[in-house]
């Protein structure tokens, strides 16, 4: 029996529809209506045929994020969530920990490949991004840097050419 490849894999995730999706945005000073990267990344989400099910700006407090993780997580109609602000080294950056701390595996892949992507368009400056990704309670999570650059960078390189492939393969066995 041959091996297959990711290719087979990406394939036989086709068959997955529109995925719900969390957005998250940490920030201490916007908001809805001045949230460009939460919008683009709608933006991007909707363009791709998936659902946006949940969305909130939250302060970047490590209880107020981790409450806010918790919703997401808990949400039946979410399957991805993409987080967006406080992947920085400022003290008042707390997505990293946040985040980090409810994984229950780890795609260390995608904060190696952001970064690296990072490096073509901003230099050394990249290795100051926390972004990581992984899984949490069956869901995939994905934390990005705030700017609006960034969020396109990570929404169009990984995330949404892989959602259905990650999802599929998260399931893939429950199905």
């Amino acid at each position: 029996m041959a091996e297959s490849s990711h290719l087979d894999h990406e394939r036989a995730a086709g068959g997955v529809q529109a995925l719900g999706f969390a957005i998250v945005t940490l920030s201490d000073t916007r908001d809805e209506s001045s949230d460009k990267s939460g919008q683009a990344i709608r933006e991007m989400i909707e363009q791709q045929g998936h659902q946006v099910v949940q969305y909130a700006v939250v302060k970047d407090d490590r209880e107020l994020v981790e409450a806010e993780l918790q919703r997401a997580l808990n949400n039946l109609d979410v399957a991805i969530i993409v987080t967006n602000g406080g992947t920085g080294i400022s003290l008042r950056d707390s997505a990293f920990e946040a985040i980090a701390g409810r994984l229950d595996k780890t795609l260390d892949g995608f904060g190696e490949l952001f970064r690296m992507l990072s490096y073509e368009e901003i230099g050394a400056a990249a290795m100051l991004s926390r972004a990581v990704g992984g899984i949490a309670n069956g869901k995939v999570v994905f934390s990005l840097p705030g700017s609006t650059k960034a969020v396109r960078l990570g929404m169009e390189k990984l995330i949404l050419p892989q959602a259905g492939h990650l999802y599929h393969e998260l399931h893939k066995h429950q199905q």
